[in-house]
């Protein structure tokens, strides 16, 4: 007899109705960081098969890859409808002769915006990240310019990704904030002093990256034999730095 097949539930994100899948998928690893891409048509079916199984929430970012994680989520998304899937993407992080610089500056979040646009092959993204505070530029200036991309349509949901408290509640004054993304896990608990209350107090949403620890809890330490060249994990064990 066969059994049917159990689908990954839906949860309230934040305070402002978005719905998600309560688990999402991380397509950062397909393209970037974790060793060279992977083969585009297993990548494909592999976000096929997530959201045949109800991970609708795919999250991607314009510095993965740079730009080829768009483009691979874009390729798998045609032919889904548009409301099988909760599409999240980031700005932020410049790539410049191969290094990462912060931005916050309005034009770049707008360009941005508008070429992920392009890359995913949608006219609005659901949940847009700040990944990360560029400290030269006051937050209410940034999350002003992604308030207007939310009300010209192009963007539905704000999110900040790796923010002070202080931060956070600044960015929530000026329009609120949906979601903040941070590293939590059984090695990464440093947020639960003061991020994750602000959040819970502001109802804002948390989703967490690298909760297995980037692949140790589940494969353990022969993880690290097994790591290819240019796998960017082995520079986080030496550095402490995050993606």
């Amino acid at each position: 007899m066969a059994t049917e097949e159990i689908k990954v539930p839906r949860i309230k994100l934040g305070s402002q109705g978005f719905e998600v899948s309560a688990q999402g998928l991380g397509c950062m690893g397909m393209s970037a960081f974790y060793g060279p891409p992977k083969p585009e048509p297993d990548m494909i079916n592999l976000i096929h098969y997530a959201i045949e199984r109800g991970i609708t929430h795919l999250d991607t970012a314009e510095t993965y890859g740079p730009h080829t994680n768009e483009i691979l989520v874009g390729k798998a998304l045609k032919g889904i409808p548009r409301e099988k899937a909760e599409i999240a993407s980031k700005c932020g992080i410049k790539i410049v002769d191969g290094k990462r610089e912060i931005c916050g500056e309005p034009a770049y979040v707008r360009a941005t915006l508008e070429a992920s646009l392009k890359r995913l092959g949608i006219d609005c993204i659901d949940l847009y990240y700040l990944h990360r505070i560029d400290k030269t530029i006051p937050i209410e200036v940034t999350i002003g310019e992604l308030k207007k991309l939310v009300e010209e349509g192009k963007v539905k949901y704000i999110g900040l990704s790796e923010a002070s408290p202080s931060t956070i509640r600044r960015a929530h004054a000026v329009h609120p904030i949906t979601a903040v993304q941070l590293e939590w896990s059984l090695w990464s608990r440093d947020v639960e002093a003061e991020v994750i209350p602000t959040c819970r107090e502001l109802g804002i949403g948390i989703v967490s990256y690298s909760p297995l620890g980037r692949g140790f809890f589940s494969s353990g330490p022969k993880l690290l034999e097994h790591m290819e060249e240019g796998d960017f994990r082995k520079v986080l064990l030496l550095s402490g730095e995050s993606l």
